[in-house]
């Protein structure tokens, strides 16, 4: 009885829930939209009667939430909430998609089938991901409905992660902050795109994440009075020029204030831009520009502007569509603060990025800034390589870049990422003209290739058809689509004179009486410790191996040395220098005497590991461990650096790891210490650190600057609970203005 009764209420909710989405898509829906809906639902419900969450609810809730989402959030239509539905049907139940062509036709079908494919980006090898994620931009490329719902699941599963066990929390984070979050970034979806980083930022720093949350509610009454004040007298001034408008205050993201205070090194008091007033006119397109720099002079007439701080991409809008005034102003209490200035349209292109493209595209004329964005990733898909790591970092790079505007000779614009140089501005007219280039003018005036360009430059490539690329071009780019042209014209002319180098080694080795077979090959790439054949006949043909290595190699194996050396795959010299730095190291040889200070893997065992020098984690600290290729595991701290690229790249190298805390073992950590210089400061840092609280100090380095000081001090530690009491004492002496914990040590 208890049974059916709990059915009911699933039943009851599941309904409820789906009448929610349907009145969200009302507007815009006709009584045929509504009923093509109703199919899907039933179809799914039917098809997920027997999954269940990981939090114990019906699975059918979260297809729903994501027709929720593309709707309220994304803006998308019909099709759109069918394929959110069913996005799920055809990778975890018995339908396939012949069934979801019969019932639902060939265009929904196709945007399964892209939603399939990309299911499990990052949970396979690395060369699979490469290979799903090529996939998943291919399917962008033709329909980009496949990567806006995608990214409605995964903002649904972030938002439900708590059911799932913390391992699992840290690596869905750690992609979402890699891929998709840059992803909602460049498609225009700011707000999406805050969102996934605030949750991530949850579980990847949850103490952070709670302890500014906290603050923004403490705060808020404090902010809310600030903000009527600010607004009042712009209001006013509006009104009386006849703006039909709308201001709203937008708070910094969670994320975004955790930046700042990392990026400033300062705490969250002292983050002046904590939130942005955002005024939006409704006006009609014809008017919008005038219209929208009539209010800026409204707003600089009420309060001083700072020039430097001026962004017009109203004129020059972003590769992703959005367009806005902004600048930050002085107010009367004096405290700085941004104002965004957009009409309507603007606005809904902002929050809704792609979606809105589609709803204003007739009003346009040529081509839009994200089927530019487009076309670039075609372009780039065309040349990719085959390294995957090399090709979803080149691509992540410039999904994050903002932009530079240049003008080439006849004064046609083009937009780079910031940071672009003359070669990647060569590279973006052509790949010829970039395989060519000799040298570029800017502004009339002669550079070199790595020039980085700056925005209103105009650029004139310089070509030689005797000019080639070189291996160095590869460190005065930062495209993506320069990066890959280049590789494929290295790659090329390597195997062209790798094979002159395989007819070269062909004849020395006949001259020792090698016999050029297979196995023989491999021993002489192992001896020369290369990667492959092809980088040995490479060698060999620009003369970097040649006659008198041969010869040692040949003698060495007559010694029978190549058998010592195959015993030895890490090599002779990797060995001795671990030896002399564990030597040098009293706290490595610490760790090994009592190497159970941490517990790895899932089962916590003792194994052996070693501390990765990036982050320098200490007891307390949250941790993970990464199995290394060559050096075993290393343990990194959750919020290392380099976590979210090992994270969502190797997740399945990935092993947990936990301190049990051994008071005896001191680790070496360091704090960076900044301040006003006052005699006796010195003294007073190291009575506190020495003598209150007990702590053995390896190096002081302490600069002074016209009056400031700035420091670093290595120390040895018990744990973090140690350290940050002491940060916090040292934070309390007089002249001590900021004292933060130094990551990496070298």
């Amino acid at each position: 009885m208890q049974e059916t009764a709990t059915f009911d209420q699933e039943r009851a909710e599941i309904l409820k829930r789906y009448r929610q989405l349907i009145s969200s898509c009302r507007p815009s829906t006709t009584k045929e939209d509504r009923e093509r809906m109703r199919k899907a639902f039933d179809f799914a419900v039917e098809a997920h009667k027997n999954h269940r969450r990981k939090s114990g609810e019906p699975y059918i809730f979260h297809p729903i939430a994501v027709g929720q989402i593309v709707v309220e959030e994304i803006g998308l239509g019909t099709t759109s909430v069918i394929c959110a539905l069913l996005h799920d049907v055809v990778e975890d139940t018995d339908y396939t998609l012949a069934d979801i062509s019969e019932h639902f036709g060939e265009e929904v079908s196709r945007i399964i089938d892209g939603l399939t494919k990309i299911s499990d980006i990052f949970d396979q090898t690395t060369s699979v991901q490469a290979e799903n994620f090529r996939k998943m931009l291919l399917t962008l490329s033709d329909d980009v409905r496949v990567i806006l719902i995608k990214l409605a699941d995964r903002l649904h599963n972030m938002r439900t992660l708590d059911s799932l066990p913390p391992k699992k929390q840290l690596k869905i984070a750690n992609e979402t902050l890699y891929l998709f979050a840059p992803l909602a970034h460049r498609l225009g979806f700011h707000a999406i795109k805050s969102e996934l980083e605030d949750l991530a930022l949850k579980y990847t720093e949850p103490e952070i994440f709670t302890s500014i949350s906290q603050k923004l509610v403490d705060s808020e009454e404090e902010r809310n009075r600030f903000i009527t004040a600010f607004t009042d007298p712009i209001k006013k001034s509006l009104e009386k020029e006849g703006f039909n408008f709308t201001i709203l205050a937008r708070t910094k993201s969670i994320s975004s204030i955790w930046g700042k205070m990392q990026k400033k090194e300062v705490p969250f008091e002292e983050v002046y831009d904590i939130f942005a007033i955002r005024i939006i006119i409704d006006t009609p397109e014809p008017r919008e520009k005038a219209d929208s720099w009539k209010v800026y002079s409204i707003v600089t007439d009420i309060y001083r502007p700072n020039p430097d701080r001026l962004r017009d991409w109203i004129s020059t809008p972003k590769a992703n569509g959005y367009e806005s005034l902004h600048t930050t102003v002085m107010s009367k209490s004096g405290k700085w603060v941004e104002v965004q200035i957009r009409t309507r349209r603007m606005d809904e292109v902002a929050e809704k990025g792609y979606a809105a493209h589609w709803k204003y595209k007739e009003a346009k004329t040529g081509e839009s800034g994200i089927d530019k964005w487009l076309k670039r990733i075609r372009e780039i898909l065309k040349t990719a390589e085959s390294d995957a790591l090399d090709f979803i970092d080149d691509f992540k790079l410039n999904l994050f870049s903002d932009e530079i505007i240049v003008f080439t000779p006849k004064g046609e614009l083009r937009t780079l990422p910031i940071g672009s140089t003359a070669l990647d501005f060569a590279y973006s007219i052509h790949s010829q003209v970039g395989n060519h280039c000799l040298g570029a003018k800017v502004n009339h005036k002669l550079v070199p290739l790595s020039n980085v360009l700056k925005s209103g430059d105009q650029v004139e490539i310089i070509t030689s058809a005797k000019q080639v690329p070189k291996p160095d071009w590869l460190n005065y780019v930062t495209t993506a689509r320069a990066k890959g042209r280049i590789k494929a014209a290295l790659k090329e002319e390597r195997k062209k004179q790798a094979e002159d180098g395989k007819e070269i080694l062909d004849r020395k080795l006949k001259q020792f009486k090698i016999e050029n077979n297979p196995t023989n090959i491999q021993k002489l790439v192992e001896h020369f410790k290369l990667a492959a054949p092809l980088d040995l006949y490479y060698d060999v043909a620009i003369g970097k191996i040649g006659q008198k290595e041969l010869k040692a190699y040949h003698s060495e194996q007559e010694k029978g040395g190549i058998l010592s050396y195959l015993k030895n795959p890490f090599g002779r010299s990797r060995e001795t220098a671990t030896q002399e730095k564990a030597q040098d190291d009293p706290i490595r040889q610490q760790l090994k005497s009592k190497p159970d200070t941490l517990l790895i893997g899932d089962n916590l065992e003792n194994l052996n590991y070693t501390l990765s020098p990036c982050c320098n984690p200490i007891p307390g600290d949250d941790v993970f461990g990464f199995v290394t290729i060559n050096e075993g595991i290393k343990i990194h701290r959750n919020n290392c650096p380099n976590a979210v690229q090992l994270m969502s790249k190797y997740a399945y190298r990935i092993v947990k790891a936990k301190w049990i805390t051994n008071k005896n073992i001191a680790f070496l950590s360091g704090i960076r210490i900044k301040g006003i210089d006052e005699i006796g400061l010195l003294r007073n840092l190291t009575n506190t650190i020495s003598s209150e609280y007990n702590i053995n100090i390896r190096s002081i380095n302490i600069d002074t600057n016209a009056g400031t000081f700035e420091g670093d001090v290595m120390l040895y530690i018990h744990d973090t609970q140690h350290l940050s009491n002491l940060i916090n004492k040292l934070k309390k002496l007089k002249g001590v203005q900021s004292v933060s914990r130094i990551g990496k040590i070298s």
